[in-house]
């Protein structure tokens, strides 16, 4: 287990391969094995860095003065990056962690080479429906008593990667910890700060969107929104839930692949 000091304490990742660096970023209440199906293939050819994000994996929890949110893990991938010495790199990011993927790539265009958003967060249209939505799930009590069957949901659990998921998440959902965690990320999602979409037009890295067509955590409308306001990017769909790189990993490299090609080539 390695390990990097950040403004929420240490952050666990996973570094295996060399070459250009490409950096995984997982969903909510998720950890970096999400990645497992994909990450020996991608050692192959490159430098392959997984991170947990605070209070997830092997993290330390956020402390209790902290207000967890998206916004809060987009500063923290800033403090990875830094600490790491990252430059140029590639990021993979699900979910919340697709919404910190591409803040940094609009505030810090200079270190970001290319962007996989798979199911991302950040371009979800923030309406009366969606906010009540955000603000219901963050509510403790709701989040600890729905959180398992909405996991079930989005997962559409296919593969033995998909279960351990499953698993895991819920697990982690039953900890106090993991509760407090995961209502306050949901908390955030309904704010201004996590809407990316008026600032899309400052995001010039090449990108790549991944949607898992059966998710219903974020539903496809939300991909063909990121698809539209992020200038020249490029949307795949998958019939996958929410992670689609785990239940489908082999259609997820077949589109990934290239375009990872494409952009270390740009290097």
């Amino acid at each position: 287990m390695t390990t990097i000091q950040t403004r929420t304490g240490r952050v666990t990742y996973r570094e295996s391969g060399s070459g250009p660096t490409v950096l995984l970023l997982h969903a909510t209440l998720h950890d970096r094995h999400d990645f497992d199906p994909i990450v020996e293939t991608l050692a192959r050819r490159y430098r392959t860095i997984a991170v947990d994000w605070p209070g997830h994996g092997d993290s330390d929890p956020v402390d209790a003065t902290t207000e967890p949110g998206a916004p809060l893990f987009a500063d923290v991938l800033e403090d990875v990056v830094d600490g790491l010495g990252l430059s140029r790199a590639v990021l993979i990011g699900n979910s919340v962690g697709g919404f910190a993927a591409a803040r940094l790539a609009i505030t810090r265009p200079e270190s970001v080479a290319g962007l996989v958003l798979v199911n991302t967060g950040g371009f979800v249209p923030l309406n009366p429906l969606s906010r009540t939505f955000c603000r219901v799930m963050g509510t403790p009590a709701v989040f600890r008593a729905t959180a398992p069957l909405f996991v079930r949901g989005y997962m559409k659990a296919r593969t033995d990667s998909d279960r351990q998921i499953v698993e895991r998440t819920i697990a982690r959902a039953r900890t106090h910890d993991g509760v407090r965690t995961g209502a306050a990320l949901w908390r955030s999602f309904a704010t201004p700060e996590h809407d990316l979409r008026g600032r899309a037009a400052e995001l010039s890295a090449p990108t790549l969107i991944v949607w898992g067509k059966r998710d219903i955590a974020i539903p496809r409308s939300a991909g063909r929104v990121a698809h539209d306001v992020i200038r020249g990017s490029r949307l795949e769909l998958l019939d996958t839930g929410h992670v689609a790189f785990s239940s489908d990993p082999q259609g997820f490299l077949a589109v990934a692949e290239p375009f990872l090609e494409s952009v270390a080539l740009r290097r």
